[in-house]
């Protein structure tokens, strides 16, 4: 059953508005996922997620898997029930963590050993196994194990990553249906492959190809914000989208920067993830609309201003900028949630415009009366 439907295409770009739907919830696209990795969205409680009308944020299989682990997940009934979360949870496959971790993890096509980031101890990620944590976990949308590469990358290696993601997409797959079978409990449960290949057009062409062959519920591509210029991500965003039929939800993983934002869906993704918006707010920084606003700056100590004059958010209605500069330079823990609640409530406002720009057929002149006011550097 199809998960995805077009609901609008822009007549003037790629970009498009659609509808996801779930068992007992649907959400409309372009989406932003906040990311949750251990089931929390930084700083931030579930109250004020729906606050702030959060419909849906990705959890991180690798990270849960040590903590709760899964005999805490299976004895609640799965995360939702954990962490009493009544919308939607995307889990990746925790395939980036163990490429992040580097010299500590050897793969090989029966899977990916590596050493715990916490005590060093030693772990085994077959891509059965990662299926069958998510179905523990009982998110909505589960993820493939895939092969992350970094940047730069030799072709022949990317190549083998390649030949590796399919080949565990494949078992993947098999196992997710095998547990759809057998287990009421993630009958539910949507399973999206991943796309990858570097910078390598080729290598995209074949992967895309490949991972279309397996009928997958939606198409996630990785390996992109992984250190490669800007102008050749767009290149192989660009070239990703052209060889996608587009009647498939596009998830992009990794994307926060606003005017990759914009520029994804521009081309026609609807999904987009990334710890930006929390990491960067714990760090004094804020989104606004005249651009990004580095709270800690002096020059805001007196300022009685909120973050942004044109959000209305619980933090822009209560707190001035001199207040939460205080804060900060006080070290005092409230200004992370209240960073990070702000720079959330940003993101999925901006997207709820994004959405209705794209239904009036004005994103292209959204994108640049947004992307002209948010260039002012005035604010860093």
């Amino acid at each position: 059953m199809q998960i995805f439907k077009v609901f609008h295409k822009d007549p003037h770009s790629q970009a498009r508005t659609g509808v996801l739907s779930f068992k007992d919830f649907q959400i409309t696209t372009p989406i932003f996922l906040p990311v949750g990795t251990l089931g929390v969205v930084k700083t931030l409680s579930y109250q004020d997620l729906k606050e702030i009308k959060v419909e849906a944020f990705i959890a991180n299989t690798y990270h849960l898997y040590f903590r709760p682990g899964e005999e805490i997940l299976k004895k609640f009934g799965g995360l939702k029930n954990f962490i009493n979360w009544d919308k939607i949870i995307f889990t990746d496959s925790g395939g980036f963590q163990v490429y992040s971790l580097r010299e500590l993890k050897k793969i090989s096509e029966e899977g990916v050993e590596f050493k715990s980031h916490i005590d060093g101890s030693l772990h085994f990620f077959t891509p059965e196994k990662v299926i069958e944590l998510q179905s523990v976990i009982g998110s909505d949308v589960a993820v493939c194990l895939d092969e992350c590469v970094e940047y730069p990358v030799e072709y022949n290696y990317a190549k083998r990553a390649v030949e590796i993601t399919t080949l565990w997409a494949k078992r993947s797959k098999k196992r997710f249906e095998e547990l759809k079978k057998s287990n009421l409990n993630v009958t539910h449960q949507k399973l999206f492959g991943v796309i990858q290949g570097s910078v390598y057009k080729d290598l995209r062409k074949q992967s895309i190809e490949e991972i279309l062959n397996l009928s997958f519920d939606g198409y996630a591509i990785g390996g992109l914000a992984v250190g490669e210029p800007r102008s050749l991500m767009w290149e192989v965003v660009e070239f990703i989208s052209e060889n996608l039929p587009e009647d498939l939800v596009r998830y992009i993983m990794g994307i926060g920067e606003i005017e990759d934002i914009f520029f994804c869906i521009e081309k026609g993704y609807d999904i987009m993830d990334c710890v930006l918006p929390t990491r960067n707010g714990r760090n004094g920084q804020a989104l606004t609309s005249f651009g990004k606003l580095n709270i800690k700056n002096s020059k805001y100590s007196k300022d009685e201003n909120p973050l942004d004059l044109e959000c209305n958010c619980f933090v822009c209605k209560n707190y001035s900028r001199a207040l939460l500069h205080h804060y900060y330079k006080s070290q005092e823990l409230l200004v992370l949630r209240l960073m990070s609640y702000h720079n959330v409530y940003f993101m999925i406002n901006l997207f709820k415009k994004i959405q209705e720009k794209i239904n009036t057929d004005r994103f292209l002149e959204f994108k640049k009366e947004f992307l002209k006011k948010f260039s002012n550097s005035e604010n860093e």
